[in-house]
């Protein structure tokens, strides 16, 4: 058996410093590449536009006379590229690929607009992409570089929607936008459905001042002008708003309504005592538990039995919402437990949570918009090739 020779502490730096070394003169290389590569393109633009090159002699009158080099900068991913650009007494001539006034190639605009979507604030940027490239990007360019979603993020709400999904989950999440008076709290209402093959979307977001009737009736009305008639629906689920409760009564009466089994817990836990905790929790958790709705129906009646007395509110509350908290009964057992609640697109919101969260609050409501629109639409393109087995299952 061969022996094993330790790697020690000074072979791992000379690896380290090979390293760099061979790196930086890769890169230092490759940038002198495209600077040569650039400034040979410009010259042979106007060599061609004077009509003869650079040490050609013609008799007659010339037309076109050269006029030296100015210098301009250009970022790319190899680092700053100081380029010599070739000019006539009447224009000059930047090289092809180069656009007027385009200061960095599009990859380091693309990179500048990744670190802001990964939820990096827009003063860290600039530093994220001055250790690479060299250039100090300043936060005003990081927030007009951006802007260039805006047209994606309109696409994203005009696309036309499938009529094929079967499931179809609703929520909303609070995020913090500064405005003159202050900064406010504005609430983002989002629509998640699965088809019966198990493919899943996020279809659509909107941004409103609250969660009332009239703000869900308006992203419920979208999905439907959009193409989500509701012909395949089975059941909406929803957390605890009265306000959406109502708009899905609007807008698609016919289908069935499952109210968020999680909210309805915290709502229930709320109002219990320390004493009582525990009881309470149990007794509740074996209504949804249970075998069927008929064993449900009669596990809410032994908890009103045991609770009228010391919370009638409550227990009235429970009374009143039960048959939206059993729809999920009608569906097939193993999807009882994905059916009761909107977990779903509470692990989306951990996501919009987590890339928000270095931001403190957004500047204004489109880049509310703006990253919105990036972590859903990842999230789409990484389901597209992912479906959800138990939904697949009861196809």
């Amino acid at each position: 058996m061969a022996k094993i020779i330790p790697i020690t502490e000074h072979f791992q730096h000379f690896l380290a410093e090979m390293k760099e070394s061979f790196w930086g003169d890769l890169y230092g290389q490759t940038r002198q590449a495209w600077q040569q590569f650039f400034e040979l393109q410009s010259e042979r633009q106007r060599d061609r536009f004077s009509g003869w090159g650079r040490y050609e002699r013609r008799r007659g009158k010339r037309r076109v006379y050269r006029n030296g080099y100015y210098e301009r900068d250009f970022v790319t991913r190899f680092g700053t590229i100081r380029l010599r650009i070739a000019r006539t007494r009447e224009k000059s001539f930047l090289p092809v690929g180069l656009k007027r006034f385009q200061r960095r190639a599009e990859e380091v605009s693309l990179l500048i607009r990744e670190a802001f979507l990964r939820g990096i604030s827009t003063r860290q940027v600039g530093r994220v992409v001055a250790t690479i490239t060299g250039e100090t990007v300043s936060a005003q360019t990081v927030s007009k570089l951006t802007r260039d979603l805006d047209e994606a993020v309109r696409r994203f709400h005009q696309a036309r929607l499938s009529d094929d999904y079967v499931y179809l989950f609703l929520d909303g999440v609070s995020l913090r936008v500064r405005r003159p008076a202050g900064r406010k709290q504005v609430q983002m209402l989002v629509a998640y459905g699965i088809r019966q093959d198990g493919s899943r979307h996020l279809l659509a977001f909107l941004r409103s001042q609250g969660e009332g009737h009239a703000d869900w009736e308006a992203l419920l009305q979208d999905l439907y002008r959009r193409g989500l008639e509701g012909q395949s629906l089975g059941l909406i689920l929803s957390d605890g708003c009265a306000g959406l409760a109502a708009a899905i009564r609007t807008v698609y009466p016919r289908v069935r309504h499952q109210r968020c089994w999680v909210h309805k817990m915290r709502n229930i836990l709320e109002k219990a005592r320390k004493r009582d905790y525990d009881e309470v929790k149990a007794g509740a958790q074996a209504i949804y538990r249970a075998e069927g709705r008929k064993q449900a129906e009669a596990a809410f009646r032994r908890f009103r039995a045991r609770w009228q007395r010391a919370y009638p509110a409550m227990v009235k509350r429970l009374g009143r919402d039960l048959p939206e908290l059993l729809s999920f009964f009608a569906f097939p057992r193993h999807l009882w437990r994905k059916l009761r609640t909107t977990n779903v697109i509470e692990r989306c919101f951990v996501e919009v949570r987590r890339r928000t969260r270095p931001m403190v609050c957004f500047v204004n409501v489109e880049s509310v918009d703006r990253i919105i629109y990036s972590i859903f639409q990842r999230f789409n393109l990484e389901w597209r090739s992912r479906t959800l087995n138990l939904f697949t299952q009861a196809a």
